[in-house]
């Protein structure tokens, strides 16, 4: 009896003496959740405003191999891109979409290749541009997903350069206002604070929110009546520059 009585005071001793094991991180809305002793794990952080740094574009990859007929050269005021051939006798199909997707670019002198490039083609493009918007949705869109301010700011100023380019352009792209405009909506009111940098950004227009309002306004304007009513459907934040 004594004995007994010994034995099980040693095991409530060791017991008592017990620490507690400490509980286990499991994943949510497993079978795990709900066992003894388990804690469920924070969900991911999702950096909504996160810049994609993107892969090199197809771009950089023709500009290597050379097929484009453009050369850089340097003169008294700088350097400047120089045509090989006649902008207006231009495949308009096959070299615009291929400039626009450059505009993923940031590394110089490809980066002034590409939005030079596509000045130029837009400067003397004329009829050509019209029939070739719908190829350059792709390109615009994928630039605009990076969310990097650089490559924003050199999209925006590019599509405002298109919209003005020829007549029904900026009609053109109102159909696809739901593919170029959700990133628009989400960086509207996010000025892109570069520290003691900001002051000189905003002068140089590459604001994020103050071009993409300058933007959204020529998209009204050149978008015809249907503009702005679907702008206000992707961006609800939107006020009209036309009416008031």
């Amino acid at each position: 009896m004594v004995n007994e009585t010994k034995f099980w005071n040693e095991i409530r001793k060791d017991l008592s003496g017990h620490k507690k094991k400490k509980p286990r991180v499991v994943p949510a809305f497993t079978i795990q959740a709900l066992q003894e002793n388990t804690i469920v794990e924070k969900p991911p952080r999702y950096e909504l405003y996160k810049p994609q740094p993107p892969k090199p574009s197809t771009f950089r990859k023709f500009y290597e191999w050379g097929v484009f007929p453009v050369a850089l050269e340097k003169d008294s005021y700088g350097i400047k891109l120089s045509w090989k051939v006649n902008i207006e006798d231009l495949d308009f199909h096959h070299y615009l979409p291929l400039f626009f997707d450059g505009l993923t670019e940031t590394e110089q002198p490809i980066k002034f290749i590409v939005e030079q490039g596509i000045s130029d083609m837009l400067e003397h493009g004329g009829p050509k541009i019209l029939p070739v918007v719908p190829q350059l949705i792709i390109p615009i869109k994928k630039a605009l997903n990076t969310k990097m301010p650089e490559v924003i700011c050199a999209t925006l100023r590019a599509i405002q350069h298109l919209v003005r380019s020829a007549d029904c352009v900026g009609e053109a792209l109102v159909p696809y206002f739901r593919q170029i405009l959700p990133v628009l909506n989400l960086l509207k009111d996010r000025n892109v604070n570069l520290g003691e940098g900001i002051d000189y950004s905003q002068q140089r227009g590459e604001n994020v929110a103050d071009i993409i309002q300058e933007t959204l306004a020529l998209l009204e304007i050149y978008g015809g009546e249907d503009a702005f009513i679907n702008i206000k459907y992707m961006i609800p934040t939107y006020e009209s520059c036309m009416m008031n």
